[in-house]
């Protein structure tokens, strides 16, 4: 069956994989399954039940939960009425609520539970545009449930007008806004389209591999645009998708579930890198000697290494890696990495450990892949995001700015007519703000962010992400951001990866009562400065990071430092470090 609107996905579903679990989530430690048949009729009650409350094509209407299957049954009965479907983090802070929810002129909100109904209750009444206000997916009392709406969806049918509405709605009418997070101003407004998406998908559909009952687990956030349209990747092929309770489970569900395939962010992996070294480190004798002997063999892992290698790659699996590959549920099979690069060094571990480890890039802007690595010959290599999608034009700028062309570009940012000609120039083309270059094999590299590039009082160009991801490669450093703008060298703020230098300072007998405290020992400067002075053997003289900084507390979403998608708001940072930085180049 032909897909050219995602909501014709649901039928294609139902039609050709129909399954008892197509989507599963958790409550109360109980995994709750529903099925294809299931999904799709509580989709068609809740677009009856948006009619009844006289929403309208083009109406915009906003969620902001963790991942659940309910998100799925709103994503898309909104759109199978021509409605746009704003999903927005539940981690912002309450002035970006506020401005998207109006900006958006959002006439309805689904919202979890209480924990995020309390971030956006002050501002309910000062969004004129609402009309039944909040609905929620818990029972709390004074607000309306999504079952209701269900119900009067269930007791209101309209097949028919359903079916005309559906048939007026185009591929190239928008179906959602995502407005980026962004570190600095108001968040922009992405108007995506159903073709948008469904180039994406078309376009990553020959890379992943397909098996029966192959199973998914879902941990980023599905209002993220690469997770999204991931997620209509899987549903596409008919697998069933399991959505993690939270972060600190994954593990857990990672052996409950069992994955074939998981998407995420590098910074989950080198954390799951960075436990397993951890374990490594608590052992002693000969078992800490074939421990790090087998880590050395992951890490010297490449595509065309001889026999021999792999011979001591079979041992060192039967020793050691196994019991690490176990841990990630003993069936996965591929991991996809996006959303920033991933080190190298991380890829190969996991390669070693008989997991598939394909890179992509893109931006929220082109919904979102450009390219990404894939299992075709030359398709492969540590260090790029692989080979343009097909139908995806991409060239480089003069100044080695990133540019994209063709029907994954969004159709412009709502509202922003002047904000969308300076990214899609008269062209076509779309700015992405990122720098690369193409291989002579023609797999896209990604070298840093043209607005993170600084200039030293030299005129010297430092890409704080090269030298950030580099650094990022040793186990004790958990984050860093390079800075150095107009100054006579570059600096650094350093979070350390506490658990690990804990360990450390214990090992060497470094007394301490808090992180700070910790951070300021002499012995631990010394440690950090040998880190950094291993790592700028590897730079230019202009590129060295001269002097840092430790901070002593972990940066997170939650405290402001970093996006949703676990990257630096390099702005926040400026400001709040502003004085130590200061003393850097003093």
């Amino acid at each position: 069956m032909e897909v050219t609107r995602l909501f014709d996905i649901l039928e294609r579903d139902l039609k050709e994989f129909p399954k008892e679990d197509a989507l599963c989530g958790k409550e109360n430690g109980i995994w709750i399954k529903h099925s294809t048949k299931d999904y799709v009729d509580k989709v068609n009650s809740i677009s009856y039940g948006l009619m009844q409350l006289g929403i309208k094509k083009g109406d915009c209407i906003a969620t902001i939960t963790p991942n659940r299957p309910e998100w799925n049954f709103l994503d898309m009965a909104i759109m199978q009425i021509g409605a746009i479907h704003v999903a927005i983090y539940p981690t912002i802070s309450e002035a970006d609520y506020r401005y998207i929810l109006n900006h958006a002129d959002v006439k309805l909100i689904f919202v979890s539970g209480w924990e995020l109904l309390r971030k956006i209750n002050n501002i309910i009444e000062g969004i004129p545009s609402l009309t039944d206000k909040v609905y929620t997916f818990r029972n709390l009392r004074g607000y309306r449930h999504l079952n209701e709406l269900i119900e009067i969806g269930r007791a209101n049918p309209s097949p028919e007008y359903l079916q005309q509405i559906k048939d007026s709605i185009l591929p190239d009418d928008v179906v959602s806004i995502v407005y980026t997070s962004g570190t600095t101003g108001n968040p922009k407004g992405v108007m995506l389209t159903h073709r948008n998406f469904l180039t994406n998908i078309y376009g990553v559909l020959p890379i992943i591999p397909v098996k029966n009952n192959n199973r998914i687990l879902s941990y980023l956030p599905l209002c993220h645009v690469y997770e999204r349209m991931m997620n209509y990747t899987w549903q596409y092929l008919g697998m069933p998708i399991y959505y993690n309770e939270n972060l600190a489970k994954i593990q857990e569900e990672m052996v409950e579930v069992q994955p074939d395939i998981f998407t995420t962010v590098p910074r989950l992996l080198e954390k799951v890198y960075d436990k397993i070294l951890a374990k490594g480190r608590k052992l002693s004798g000969a078992k800490r000697k074939i421990f790090f002997w087998a880590n050395d063999i992951a890490l010297d892992f490449d595509f065309n290494k001889s026999k021999s290698y792999y011979r001591k790659l079979n041992l060192a699996r039967k020793l050691v890696l196994n019991q690490w590959y176990k841990a990630l549920g003993g069936n996965l099979d591929v991991i996809v990495t996006g959303g920033a690069a991933i080190q190298p060094m991380i890829s190969k571990v996991f390669w070693a450990m008989g997991v598939r480890v394909v890179e992509g890039y893109g931006t929220t802007e082109s919904s979102p892949v450009i390219a990404v690595s894939d299992f075709f010959k030359g398709g492969l290599e540590f260090g790029t995001a692989g080979h343009v999608l097909p139908g995806t034009q991409v060239r480089i700028a003069e100044d080695g700015e990133i540019l994209t062309r063709g029907n994954h570009v969004m159709k412009g940012y709502y509202k922003a007519p002047d904000l969308t000609a300076e990214a899609i120039d008269k062209d076509g083309w779309l700015h992405t703000g990122d720098l690369g270059k193409l291989t002579p094999e023609g797999r896209l590299k990604i070298t840093g962010r043209k607005k993170e590039m600084f200039k030293t009082a030299f005129g010297k160009y430092v890409v704080p992400t090269i030298l950030e991801n580099k650094v990022s490669e040793d186990s004790l450093v958990d984050n860093i951001m390079v800075v150095g703008e107009n100054k006579q060298f570059a600096a650094a703020l350093i979070v350390p990866n506490f658990a690990d230098l804990r360990s450390w300072c214990q090992n060497k007998d470094i007394p301490y009562t808090t992180n700070e405290e910790m951070v300021q020992h002499p012995e631990v400067q010394k440690k950090f400065k040998k880190i950094i002075d291993y790592y700028n053997t590897q730079f230019g003289e202009t590129e060295k990071i001269k002097r840092f900084i430790l901070i002593g507390y972990e940066w997170s979403i939650q405290t402001g430092e970093l996006t949703p998608t676990l990257k630096l708001k390099r702005n926040v940072l400026l400001k709040k470090y502003e004085e130590q930085i200061e003393k850097l180049f003093a």
